[in-house]
C-alpha cells in the first residue's frame, strides 16, 4: 500500500485533468456548437446556457487546478441539478432516464471538492508561495 500512497497526489491530478477536459468538452458543445453539437446555445438560454458556462469555465479551472475545490463544488451542484431536474423526471433510475453521466459527474466533482487538486495544480503553487511569504515575514 505504501507504493500506492506515494502516487496518490499524482493519481488525483491525472484524474482531475482528464475529468476537467471531458467536462470542458460538454461546455464547448453547448457554448460554441462544436464537437458534434447540433448548434450553439446562448448563455441566457435556461438551463443549457448557464450549464454550458459552468461546464466550460469550471472544467478549465479544474484542469489547471485553480480554485479547484470551489469549481468542483459548483460543478457538482450543477450536475446534481441536471440530474434531478432534467433527467430524473423521465424515470427513477439513471439507467432509465439517461442521467448516468450527470450523476457520475456530480459525485466525481464532490469527491474533488473534498480531496483537493492533487499535484500539478496552480492552487499548490499559490499555497507554496504564501507559505514562503509567511516564513519570510515571521523570520
Amino acid at each position: 500500500m505504501n507504493v500506492l500512497d506515494r502516487g496518490r497526489d499524482h493519481a488525483i491530478a491525472v484524474f482531475r485533468i482528464v475529468v476537467g477536459v471531458l467536462f470542458m468538452c460538454h461546455g464547448a458543445q453547448k457554448l460554441f456548437g462544436v464537437l458534434g453539437s447540433k448548434g450553439a446555445v446562448s448563455i441566457t438560454d435556461w438551463p443549457a446556457g448557464p450549464a454550458g458556462l459552468i461546464e466550460f469555465v469550471g472544467g478549465a479551472l479544474i484542469v489547471i487546478g485553480l480554485g479547484t475545490r470551489v469549481a468542483a463544488l459548483i460543478s457538482s451542484g450543477a450536475m446534481a441539478y441536471a440530474y434531478f431536474v432534467v433527467h430524473q423526471p423521465a424515470g427513477l433510475l439513471p439507467i432509465q432516464n439517461k442521467g448516468e453521466l450527470a450523476a457520475v459527474y456530480a459525485w466525481v466533482f464532490l469527491l474533488l471538492a473534498f480531496t483537493g487538486p492533487g499535484s500539478w495544480a496552480v492552487d499548490k503553487v499559490i499555497a507554496s508561495r504564501r507559505r514562503q511569504e509567511h516564513t519570510l515575514v515571521n523570520a
